[in-house]
């Protein structure tokens, strides 16, 4: 048996704890190339509240009643799949539940790079792979520029801002509050706006970059897209990761300063993490070599038991997390 989590009523606004029901469901038997896994720890993200609305996108909405996937890192308990041993430690997508028992070829063996298992759903998985090839690739930053990260303390934020600094960048962050500013000024940006504070995000990133920006990596839309349009340089370069501040209302952005994409020549592209997943390689070089030499660190925020995942969840909205949020079972 196992303990899942189910949609069982999809959110209008922010997500309440109404909106799921944990459950207990048999699993299946294990047949030839399966494994069954034990869930050690399991992500939450932004990006799954868009699975809760019935909407054709990039990916199927979460089915009512059915129980709700992620990114989880597990340990194999049983195993009919060459390859596979009991005890080998696995990233797959099956989480939102305690046990699992999925194909072989879903259960990726995390890669041998010194870091402990969690680590692979934060700043060594899909969100560092979210700023290595959104700030590199999409954005194609180069040594000199000046980056612009909202949501800088958050998983994908906050390893933009060391990515670039290693890359030779000047970095300005955006986050909420005294203790993530510190926090997001300690790995190396430049200066940082709080934009929980008074006064207009626009005029607190021109102080910050009286000289403008050259690229902005969007984790939240809104005000903070608007203020980016406003400050970019001639042919500056916005890679659209994310937009947190329209998730639960859907309210359009405002784009006060749209018209600066024609006569600056601002270059916008939305992307998704999965279209590089078959140049995996490269970012773990790159981040197993900043890593030993000691330009990475990461911040974990932690909660405790199967219980606690919509808790953790709906903490992403109200900014409850610094770094990558985890539950722990």
């Amino acid at each position: 048996m196992t303990q899942a989590w189910t949609l069982k009523s999809r959110p209008m606004g922010t997500p309440t704890g109404d909106n799921f029901e944990l459950v207990t469901l048999p699993l299946d038997a294990i047949g030839p190339g399966m494994v069954r896994i034990a869930n050690r720890w399991l992500s939450v993200d932004p990006y799954m509240r868009g699975r809760m609305n019935d909407v054709k996108s990039y990916t199927p909405p979460f089915a009512l009643g059915e129980p709700m996937q992620g990114g989880a890192v597990g340990e194999i308990i049983e195993s009919a799949a060459e390859g596979h041993a009991i005890g080998d430690m696995v990233l797959h997508m099956a989480g939102w539940r305690d046990e699992v028992v999925i194909p072989a070829n879903q259960a990726q063996k995390l890669p041998a790079l010194g870091v402990p298992p969690q680590a692979f759903l934060g700043q060594m998985g899909m969100p560092g792979m979210t700023a290595y090839f959104g700030l590199l690739e999409v954005a194609s930053a180069k040594p000199g520029d000046v980056v612009f990260v909202s949501a800088a303390a958050g998983a994908v934020g906050s390893t933009v801002v060391q990515i670039a600094k290693a890359r030779g960048m000047t970095v300005i962050g955006s986050a909420g509050g005294e203790d993530k500013c510190a926090w997001v000024k300690s790995l190396g940006a430049d200066a940082v706006i709080d934009y929980k504070a008074e006064g207009s995000l626009l005029k607190k990133l021109a102080a910050a970059a009286p000289n403008g920006i050259d690229v902005y990596f969007d984790n939240v839309g809104g005000e903070h897209l608007d203020a980016a349009l406003g400050l970019a340089n001639e042919r500056a370069r916005f890679a659209i990761c994310g937009m947190i501040d329209m998730y639960n209302t859907g309210a359009p952005t405002k784009l006060r300063f749209a018209a600066r994409i024609i006569g600056a020549r601002i270059r916008i592209q939305g992307f998704i993490v999965s279209d590089y997943m078959a140049r995996a390689s490269e970012f773990y070089a790159d981040m197993a070599g900043w890593l030993q030499s000691g330009k990475l660190t990461r911040e974990e925020t932690v909660h405790e038991g199967i219980g606690s995942v919509p808790d953790a969840f709906i903490g992403l909205f109200s900014g409850g997390n610094k770094g990558k949020m985890l539950v722990k079972l």
